[in-house]
């Protein structure tokens, strides 16, 4: 059966923020965000100020998909930190209000850039817009997790070991079709696995330019958004993310560099990007780079093999676009054992 998550119970939400949140007052019009594929999101607007309400997919979920309240929880534990976070106001764990969990956090405006590209911005406020973003991920990574009250976020141990289970798990749970390449890495992130290099760490989980909000004069971050997925882990699992993003193909469905004249359009290279976060975080530099790359092209495939069942089975939030991603599956395994065999 298909789940509605196009639509909100505007009256439930409303009688419900009157009574919990203070200074809440209509009326509201909602609007759903089209972009984001895994937690539902609304723009709430009333006279007086506006917020945002994102959600749990109803509907039969995996183990540990859709942790909004570990959103809830992180983006309120950043507040006053170097990180930009949104204002967290609360978290309806009540099912029964709407059907599934929700939290409420100011609407953060500004400018949200789909692609590196960013066609209506100078070559000089490019870099610096990414330069930005490197700052911002030095400093989630520098954060004091026993200080903001994160230390239990994630277990201990190996990141990429229980990593690399869980979304082998996941991807098998999920998985419609046989694919070799994603078979053979799977089975090499187990055998190549670098050692423990004992950095324990906020992570994002999906650090990328479009889950940010840049100022809307100035190249200054004034939020990261989507925290689904983040956990204590190890710092590199971001860093690489972000450069597996942009080895994708330039255009608004990759969403990469790829083909770019990067220098031309005041980008940096990867090496540059990655050089300038070690020297943030006074690191020496970063060996094996490639087998943290072949972990997020993995990692990527797995959420959107997830995004496709879950389009197959009618509960994603944009169905169409769900089964386009879902042909990328293949194309993820195959660059991240590209990745791994470049070292």
């Amino acid at each position: 059966m298909s789940v509605d998550t196009q639509t909100l119970d505007e009256a439930a939400v409303s009688a419900y923020l009157a009574e919990n949140l203070p200074g809440f007052e209509g009326p509201m019009e909602v609007t759903k965000f089209q972009t984001g594929q895994s937690n539902p999101t609304f723009l709430l607007k009333t006279p007086a100020k506006n917020y945002v309400l994102r959600r749990k997919p109803p509907g039969t979920l995996l183990k540990s998909a859709h942790a909004v309240d570990r959103e809830f929880r992180v983006q309120k534990a950043l507040a006053g930190t170097d990180v930009p976070v949104a204002k967290m106001h609360l978290l309806c764990e009540d099912d029964d209000v709407i059907g599934s969990m929700f939290y409420i956090m100011d609407h953060v405006p500004g400018r949200n850039f789909n692609e590196p590209q960013m066609p209506d911005v100078s070559p000089a406020d490019r870099g610096a817009i990414i330069d930005e973003m490197g700052r911002v991920l030095a400093a989630l990574h520098e954060v004091d997790i026993d200080a903001v009250g994160l230390s239990d976020y994630g277990p201990p141990g190996n990141y990429f070991e229980r990593q690399v289970g869980r979304w082998t798990k996941q991807y098998k749970a999920s998985e419609t079709q046989d694919i070799p390449a994603m078979n053979e890495l799977m089975g090499r992130l187990v055998q190549e696995r670098p050692a423990d290099d004992g950095q324990r760490t906020l992570v994002h989980g999906d650090y990328r330019l479009d889950n940010m909000i840049f100022d809307a004069e100035t190249t200054d971050c004034r939020a990261v958004l989507d925290w689904e997925l983040s956990t204590i882990g190890h710092p590199f699992a971001d860093l690489a993310a972000v450069i597996m993003q942009w080895q994708l193909p330039a255009g608004t469905e990759g969403r990469g560099m790829g083909g770019l004249d990067r220098a031309a359009l005041g980008l940096p290279t990867d090496e540059s990007f990655i050089a300038k976060y070690c020297e943030r975080r006074g690191l020496p530099g970063i060996e094996n780079f490639g087998y943290y790359l072949g972990f997020c092209f993995f990692r990527m495939a797995g959420i959107v093999q997830g995004v496709l069942k879950r389009g197959l089975d009618g509960n994603a939030s944009n169905p169409e676009r769900a089964m386009k991603l879902g042909a990328f599956v293949p194309v993820f395994a195959q660059h991240g054992l590209d990745a791994l065999n470049r070292g």
